[in-house]
C-alpha cells in the first residue's frame, strides 16, 4: 500500500515540473541536494496536497520517513497544515521536523488549528525552541512570531528568543526576524533589546537592518535604529 501513494506522488510531481522554477529555487537554497529537486511550484503543491489529504491511505505517505525529495517534504508540510485536531497535528510535525533540512519547508509550515489552541501551543513552542535541530529552533521562533506577538503577546517571549545561542544561520536569521517583526508590532518593548544591545551582534545587525526594510515602522524610528548598529 506504501508503495501505491508513493509511487502515485513522485509521478505526480513529476508531471507537475518546472524546470525553470527548479533552476531558479535551487540558487535560494545553498545546501541543498540538486537532485533532490523535482522543482514543482508552490500553487501545485498546495492544491495537490488538498487532493492527498482526502486520501484514507495518506498516512502511509506522512509515515514514510525520510522522503526522497524535497518537493514531497514540501508537500508532507502542506498536508500536516490541514489537520484539524491539535494533537494530531503537533505529533505529526514532532515526528517530521528532524527530517526538514532546509528553510523553505520549516517556513512553509503554518497549520490553521494553531489559532485555536494558543494554551497548548505556547508549551508546544517552548519546546521547539530548545531542540537541539536547526530547523526545529526555527519553527519554533516562526510560530511565536506568527501567533504571539499581537494580542496574545508577553515581554517573556523576546526574553526567550533572546537567550537562544546559536552557531546556525538559519536560526540567527530567524531570531532577526522575528525581532524585526517585534519592533513593527511591539516597538516600546522591544527598543530596549536593541538600545543595551542584548542580542549577539550579527543577529543586532541583522535586525536593525530588516526593521529599517520593513514599511510598519516609521521613518524617524528607522533613522535611530540605524543610529544602534554596532560597528
Amino acid at each position: 500500500m506504501a508503495e501505491n501513494i508513493n509511487k502515485y506522488i513522485e509521478k505526480k510531481l513529476f508531471d507537475m515540473q518546472d524546470l525553470k522554477y527548479r533552476s531558479f529555487h535551487l540558487k535560494l537554497m545553498p545546501g541543498v541536494d540538486p537532485e533532490s529537486v523535482i522543482g514543482v511550484r508552490t500553487p501545485e503543491l498546495r492544491k495537490f496536497s488538498s487532493e492527498i489529504f482526502k486520501r484514507e491511505d495518506k498516512e502511509e505517505f506522512l509515515s514514510d520517513l525520510p522522503h526522497k525529495y524535497y518537493d514531497e517534504n514540501n508537500l508532507h508540510g502542506f498536508v500536516i497544515e490541514k489537520i484539524k485536531d491539535y494533537d494530531e497535528c503537533v505529533e505529526k510535525i514532532d515526528r517530521f521536523l528532524p527530517y526538514v533540512n532546509n528553510w523553505a519547508t520549516c517556513d512553509l509550515m503554518s497549520p490553521k488549528v494553531f489559532k485555536k489552541h494558543k494554551d497548548k501551543l505556547i508549551a508546544d513552542i517552548k519546546k521547539w525552541m530548545s531542540s537541539s535541530q536547526t530547523y526545529t529552533i526555527r519553527f519554533g521562533i516562526e510560530m511565536l512570531m506568527s501567533f504571539f506577538l499581537d494580542e496574545d503577546f508577553k515581554e517573556e517571549y523576546l526574553e526567550m528568543t533572546a537567550d537562544i545561542s546559536s552557531e546556525e544561520y538559519y536560526v540567527n536569521m530567524m531570531i532577526a526576524w522575528f525581532f524585526a517583526t517585534a519592533l513593527a508590532k511591539q516597538y516600546e518593548s522591544v527598543l530596549p533589546y536593541i538600545e543595551n544591545k542584548k542580542l549577539e551582534k550579527w543577529v543586532h545587525n541583522k535586525t536593525i537592518q530588516k526593521a529599517v526594510e520593513s514599511r510598519r515602522i516609521t521613518n524617524e524610528q528607522k533613522e535611530y535604529l540605524k543610529s544602534l548598529k554596532i560597528k
